[in-house]
């Protein structure tokens, strides 16, 4: 059973041994991060600034959650109230959860909370040209491909181009 819950302090051994587990599997979509980032102390700076920002209304930081335990993070990121009502979402699965449909219900659950109790209008999802696995989670939640992004995020520190998708809330 696959299931997203709000990320606590306690997660962050799970988080650093999958980060560190996972460094090679998720290099290149992700940032360059720092040797301190793969560590519990990393992690547990990670999610108190993730729950700062959700405490101002700001983000919803989410761990997901596999057969009881924690395999990968997906988060709604930059939520814009007022005539937007918009954000973006992120998420990663580690590799021994990919190609199971994790990231897939995973996002579901975190659409019915952007658009039921967050009352968001759009969710914007970005990926890189070459992941297609990401495209694939975002086309079978019915997220539809809007544009390219020339240069759009730092990743693997190098600015890329990303496909750009979005949801709309039709409510």
């Amino acid at each position: 059973m696959i299931a997203c819950r709000l990320i606590t302090p306690a997660d962050a051994g799970v988080l650093a041994e999958l980060q560190r587990v996972n460094r090679a599997f998720l290099a290149p979509f992700e940032p360059v991060r720092g040797d301190g980032y793969f560590t519990e102390a990393g992690q547990r700076a990670v999610i108190a600034d993730a729950l700062a920002q959700y405490e101002q209304g700001r983000n919803l930081p989410y761990v997901i959650i596999d057969e009881g335990a924690v395999v990968g993070r997906i988060t709604l990121n930059g939520i814009v109230r007022g005539p937007f009502l918009s954000c973006s979402v992120g998420y990663w699965v580690c590799q021994s959860a990919g190609g199971r449909g994790v990231a897939t219900a995973a996002l579901r659950e975190v659409v019915g909370v952007a658009f039921g109790e967050f009352g968001l209008h759009r969710i914007q999802g970005e990926t890189l040209l070459r992941n297609f696995a990401s495209q694939r989670v975002l086309e079978r939640n019915g997220f539809a491909r809007i544009g390219m992004a020339p240069h759009y995020l730092k990743i693997a520190g190098r600015w890329q181009d990303c496909i750009l998708y979005q949801l709309i809330n039709e409510a």
